[in-house]
């Protein structure tokens, strides 16, 4: 049988220091670390050795003052003090693991991250860190990786907010959560800014067991503590009060209601064989020009449908003035503000990954995977919405100085 080689130490600390200052990555299958990292040596006397290195490198031995301790945390051998060198002028900057540096593993908690904010599990996530950068890692310490972003997530969620938002679109999504030794639902209330710009973002996140106006009325008024003074026109769905909500908090503010819900709400009275007749005889109500139009058309609707499917008329009927908004803005606007789309398109893309989560094990767990999804989603929320320039010279035309903008900008 053929003899193996041992591993040349002195040889392997040469070429890494040597890759090191050639730009090449420490982590990975293909990182200078990876040979010695196989072979289960102790990470601590390797950096160590490498550090002396390259002080040998940096200058002569008779220059340097001594040693200097930093603690140093490692995904796989938990933490350790290393010892390092210094000289007398200060000057020596090591590459493997620089002054400022108390994480040599930054590169992987940041792949861990981005992993969990794609919805991976712990199970996958450690191995692919064990083919990629030849380490273990434990769901442990994936599990400790992702609480660091827990303050994050507490400074965003109370973050300062604009005075002024032409639109907010408010809606909720539930989740399932382990309490108590048993799974309960939650309601993550989630509010999406149009801000002067005409950029998105997602101003409000916020979480309890049951969706309701009064809670609702609470989100609202913390709004309002971090800084919104006036809302221009919120887009919501039907749920009863929300409306008296919004006008308590904001009290002039427009409420658009969501056409899309309303539709959905009115056909659950209409049996199947004839939803697509009666959904026919609705387009006109809210495809009319004008509101006075679409009123007539629902009269017209009501005459044909009310005796045989009166509640499918009357919820029409009592929300007219909030089902009407939008008639009040040509198309541009009309097409941002008569559906509550652009919040639930994002409810989609969070769900794609969310939805094989099952019950998650704390409201911690909830949110912390919320705020990294979200986090990656917004990255992409670049440019103004659509017509940016023609949508807020009709609002400023309608609201003038509730704008706050010079006239010039418009």
């Amino acid at each position: 049988m053929k003899e193996k080689t041992p591993f040349d130490f002195e040889r392997f600390k040469q070429e890494a220091m040597e890759g090191l200052y050639a730009g090449k990555k420490a982590g990975g299958t293909d990182g200078v670390l990876a040979p010695m990292l196989k072979c289960n040596l102790p990470l601590k006397h390797l950096l160590e050795s490498m550090l002396n290195g390259e002080l040998d490198n940096h200058l002569e031995e008779d220059k340097a003052s001594g040693q200097s301790k930093k603690t140093v945390r490692s995904l796989s051998g938990g933490s350790f003090e290393l010892e390092t060198g210094r000289d007398r002028e200060g000057s020596f900057e090591p590459k493997i693991v620089p002054k400022r540096q108390l994480i040599i593993t930054e590169e992987l908690e940041g792949n861990v991250l981005s992993m969990y904010a794609r919805g991976m599990g712990t199970r996958a996530i450690s191995d692919y860190i064990r083919e990629m950068y030849a380490m273990e890692i434990s769901a442990t310490e994936i599990s400790r990786i992702t609480d660091a972003v827990l303050p994050a997530v507490t400074e965003w969620r109370n973050r300062p907010l604009d005075a002024v938002y032409p639109f907010v679109f408010l809606d909720c999504m539930h989740y399932k959560i382990r309490h108590n030794g048993s799974v309960e639902s939650r309601a993550i209330y989630n509010i999406l800014g149009v801000d002067i710009d005409g950029r998105k973002d997602l101003i409000g996140l916020y979480l309890s067991e049951t969706e309701g106006a009064k809670f609702w009325l609470s989100v609202l008024t913390d709004l309002k503590q971090r800084g919104v003074e006036d809302i221009l026109i919120a887009c919501i769905d039907g749920l009863k009060g929300f409306p008296e909500a919004i006008e308590a908090v904001f009290p002039q503010t427009r409420v658009q209601l969501c056409i899309v819900h309303q539709i959905r709400s009115s056909m659950k009275y209409v049996p199947d064989k004839e939803k697509k007749t009666v959904m026919e005889d609705l387009k006109p109500v809210y495809k009319a020009v004008n509101a006075e139009q679409g009123y007539e058309r629902l009269l017209e609707f009501e005459e044909k449908w009310g005796r045989k499917y009166p509640l499918t008329a009357k919820s029409w009927l009592q929300n007219w003035d909030n089902l009407s908004t939008f008639f009040e803005y040509d198309g541009d606007v009309r097409r941002v503000i008569y559906t509550t789309n652009p919040i639930e398109g994002m409810h989609r893309q969070v769900r794609k990954i969310t939805k094989t989560k099952g019950a998650f094990t704390s409201e911690q767990a909830l949110l912390k995977l919320l705020y990294l999804v979200i986090r990656e989603i917004t990255k992409k929320w670049t440019m103004p919405i659509h017509n940016w320039g023609l949508t807020i010279s009709q609002l400023y035309i309608k609201f003038g100085d509730r704008l706050r903008l010079d006239q010039n900008s418009v």
